[in-house]
């Protein structure tokens, strides 16, 4: 019997980037899985846990938790989104007996996307082709949170004409941080630039990244600047979907 996942969508990628979440959902597919999608499903509740709004947060997690009650597999496309489901949920309800036990048991079934595919369900070859220079980000939830780094490189590494090149800075912040981009958005300009010329400085075609938010941060910077680098998710790269224009990208802007 197939594993039933259901597909934790996210926030960003619900209202800016839809491809990635119908992406994601192919990948989970071709994995072997059935997947469903909860209608009740909203915000991970991750703004208000950082703004220090616990009781916003504990409402927002008691919602989720009720609308994947049935699924023995949670996966979001996003370190960050995973993350809160996955560490702090059960730190919302410390101390709260049944909730925290709930929970837990919630927690152990959630998986961020690449490690769910690599890690989980063992996949190690991929259908899809990119002919180009792929260099890869690393978002810092999924890196430091949930110790997401090889996943995602050896799923790349496993699409036709994809050239894998990895920039000296491997453990750099983009800059977004959510609230920390509006709240402080000069020092959050400078950390991004930084960031995209540690990322240019190996030729790459293309910029990969688990996690919307830091992408759209890089793609935007990276268009205001003039420079044409493309920025992806890694989702529509590993299930083929290319259609769409990369991030920030024009309207019939395909390539690459």
């Amino acid at each position: 019997m197939q594993p039933r996942v259901g597909l934790f969508v996210t926030c960003l990628v619900d209202l800016m980037r839809p491809s990635v979440g119908f992406a994601a959902a192919r990948l989970i597919e071709q994995a072997g899985c059935t997947v469903v999608v909860p209608h009740g499903q909203t915000c991970c509740g991750q703004p208000a846990y950082n703004a220090g709004d616990r009781k916003s947060a504990r409402e927002l997690a008691r919602q989720t938790i009720l609308a994947f009650a049935g699924c023995d597999f949670v996966v979001a496309p996003s370190g960050s989104c995973a993350a809160m489901l996955r560490l702090h949920y059960p730190a919302l309800f410390k101390g709260q007996s049944d909730a925290e036990f709930e929970a837990k048991a919630f927690a152990e079934r959630v998986h961020e996307l690449t490690d769910f595919l690599a890690n989980v369900r063992g996949q190690t070859a991929s259908d899809a082709r990119f002919e180009g220079r792929v260099v890869h980000h690393d978002a810092c939830a999924g890196l430091r949170e949930l110790g997401i780094k090889s996943a995602p490189r050896r799923l790349l590494s496993s699409v036709a004409g994809v050239e894998l090149v990895e920039a000296p800075e491997t453990t750099a912040c983009c800059g977004f941080g959510g609230l920390f981009s509006v709240k402080y958005p000069e020092v959050s300009t400078a950390i991004a630039d930084r960031r995209i010329a540690d990322l240019t400085s190996t030729a790459p075609d293309l910029v990969t990244a688990g996690d919307l938010g830091c992408l759209m941060h890089l793609a935007g910077r990276l268009r205001r600047t003039g420079n044409p680098l493309p920025c992806r998710h890694i989702a529509e790269v590993l299930a083929g979907e290319l259609a769409e224009p990369p991030i920030a990208g024009s309207a019939g802007e395909t390539a690459p």
